[in-house]
């Protein structure tokens, strides 16, 4: 059984043009233009019960009106949109009963509180029992690793530590569904393992349906077996991992710091991106060239202090989408 269906969905943005300087601001004053821009644009797609999705794009793709919409903040200007039986934006108090979300750039603690205080706030908002308030808010605490902050007001915590206790704060009623707007965004790689791990503890163990939003290819490889990907509002793919990797994800990015300089061998599926005296970027294409056969080649060529690879950016991978699908 579908969790979310949306057909056709349609957002609209009007934004309001005006010249540079006081004469434009006049003139926007007297006789304003208005651009029309479509965000979300004859968008469908379905999310059954209990999946773990990745929700891909770049800037601007439309990714976030998209989140706001299934949690009802804002309303479809065409076509529709259900959730758990629900309309989003009709049946707003069921429907934020039965919802967590968590953005990553926007704080759902109180700033001047201990992480405490704010967690009973939320238990007299969603006007749950103590007892299993207090069950919930415990099993979180462990599985996040907080137990440290609770007293402490958020002010004080760090970046990667606010966001552990945002997810905790989301999670804390028991909902069915959590959209998560780029939670690991600017996070270490202590907090970006413990929060993938409690989404993947939630996801077996509450079988909670999370609908995910990242530019961190990992966090997908990690959590995902199903992804969408959208660019300009549209639906670009809706599959596994395997079609993201065919469709751009097979690429990986060598950076490479060394003692004086080095020599590669030029062939298919290498890309030398920049070189210099000490660094080196080269692109290679999994599809033609195995990572390790290049790595040990340059460990045998030259003198290695630090050796990265990392995986395609998001944007590269639309980029790629839209070539093939050119």
């Amino acid at each position: 059984m579908s969790q979310i269906v949306a057909s056709a969905l349609v957002k609209i943005y009007r934004r309001r043009a005006s010249a540079g300087g006081w004469r434009g601001a006049l003139g926007g004053l007297i006789a304003s233009q208005t651009t029309l821009v479509r965000a979300v644009d004859d968008l469908s797609f379905s999310i059954a019960s209990g999946e773990l999705i990745g929700f891909l794009g770049p800037n601007g793709a439309g990714k976030s009106t998209v989140i706001k919409l299934l949690s009802g903040i804002l309303a479809p200007d065409g076509g529709s949109c259900r959730v758990g039986g629900r309309d989003p934006s009709r049946d707003r108090r069921a429907h934020v009963d039965a919802i967590g979300v968590v953005f990553g750039q926007r704080s759902q603690l109180w700033f001047d509180l201990p992480v405490a205080d704010t967690f009973e706030l939320l238990r007299s908002i969603y006007r749950r029992d103590a007892l299993d308030w207090r069950n919930s808010r415990d099993e979180l605490v462990e599985i996040l690793g907080i137990a440290a902050y609770l007293g402490r007001p958020v002010r004080q915590l760090s970046l990667g530590e606010r966001m552990r206790c945002e997810l905790a704060a989301a999670l804390m009623h028991r909902p069915a569904l959590l959209f998560l707007d780029e939670p690991t965004i600017g996070l270490d790689a202590p907090a970006k393992l413990a929060v993938r791990e409690c989404l993947q503890r939630l996801n077996r163990d509450r079988s909670v349906t999370i609908l995910l939003t990242t530019h961190d290819l990992d966090d997908v490889e990690a959590l995902c077996r199903r992804v969408l990907v959208i660019n300009h509002g549209r639906l670009l793919l809706d599959g596994g991992l395997e079609l993201l990797r065919a469709g751009g994800g097979h690429s990986r990015l060598v950076r490479l710091e060394t003692r004086g300089a080095v020599v590669v061998t030029r062939r298919p599926g290498l890309e030398v991106l920049a070189q210099e005296e000490g660094a080196l970027q080269l692109r290679i294409d999994t599809r033609q060239l195995a990572i390790a056969e290049v790595v040990r080649e340059l460990l045998d060529a030259a003198e290695v202090i630090d050796l990265a690879v990392m995986p395609p950016s998001i944007e590269e991978v639309v980029a790629s989408l839209y070539q093939a699908k050119a």
